[in-house]
């Protein structure tokens, strides 16, 4: 995410204020390394396991595994007629998965013959990430999304005075937030449950997953029977880097105003 998306070196905006120029396309491709062990899980069987994954990192978006040929279990794939064309990467052939009555189409693609600019995708494929049961990050089940290496969360204890209103009311202040700076966003402030009017929130059936913080869970916030949706979500089970705001809330959306010493920041 880092570089691909927002403001990172290879997304289609990069920053101004380097020192250097980025010579070649306006879409960039960067194929490297993923030195570990991932596994992809389809109906109980192992459709993929490799050590020699390698990650695309291409302009606008997540980055992509990609696995060799060899660490795919061929037995399970059938070939189809669907194909896609990449500009930037050729023609794109596609396999479906099949184990038993169950099948997963067209999960996986690659590229027999890439085009000159990216000929290193040869033997290697990629395989859609909804479409597998299960993900294992060496032996750690992942959701959401496989972590980039250059994407990071980092939580720190603040003394900010952070307040919150929705409608005039005051849904929330403190002078301890927990500040979360994660690559390639705005400071989220995140508000010990103690100095939030949980009176005024009410749960709501979303859930998202981060693959950085954890699954969240939301709330409304009601005032003056005005329902704000979804405008304040916590991590109550939170991921390792998430851990010292894993209970605190944090707010944000239409209606929502959030002031930091003073100054309105959304």
């Amino acid at each position: 995410m880092t570089l691909t998306l927002s403001h990172g070196p290879l997304s289609g905006h990069p920053p101004s204020t380097v020192n250097y120029r980025m010579e070649g396309p306006e879409h960039r491709l960067l194929f490297e390394e993923f030195p570990r062990r991932v596994r992809a899980v389809f109906a109980g069987e192992t459709v993929a396991d490799t050590k020699g994954g390698r990650l695309l990192h291409e302009t606008g978006h997540l980055p992509q595994l990609y696995v060799p040929r060899d660490d795919l279990r061929e037995d399970l794939l059938s070939a189809t007629d669907h194909q896609t064309h990449c500009p930037f990467k050729g023609d794109a052939s596609y396999w479906s998965v099949g184990v038993g009555d169950r099948s997963a189409d067209n999960a996986l693609w690659g590229y027999p013959e890439p085009k000159g600019e990216a000929e290193w995708l040869a033997g290697y494929a990629a395989i859609y990430w909804g479409s597998m049961d299960a993900w294992l990050d060496e032996d750690e089940r992942i959701e959401g999304h496989l972590c980039d290496p250059y994407h990071r969360i980092d939580v720190r204890d603040s003394s900010r005075h952070v307040r919150v209103t929705a409608g005039g009311e005051v849904v929330a202040e403190t002078r301890r937030p927990k500040l979360l700076f994660e690559t390639g966003l705005g400071n989220r402030f995140y508000i010990p449950p103690d100095d939030v009017r949980r009176d005024l929130l009410e749960p709501s059936d979303k859930h998202t997953i981060c693959p950085y913080k954890g699954t969240a869970s939301y709330w409304s916030v009601v005032v003056e029977g005005r329902g704000i949706d979804d405008a304040a979500w916590a991590y109550p089970q939170p991921l390792e880097a998430m851990l010292k705001a894993g209970d605190h809330i944090s707010f944000s959306g239409d209606g929502i105003a959030i002031e930091v010493d003073g100054e309105r920041v959304a």
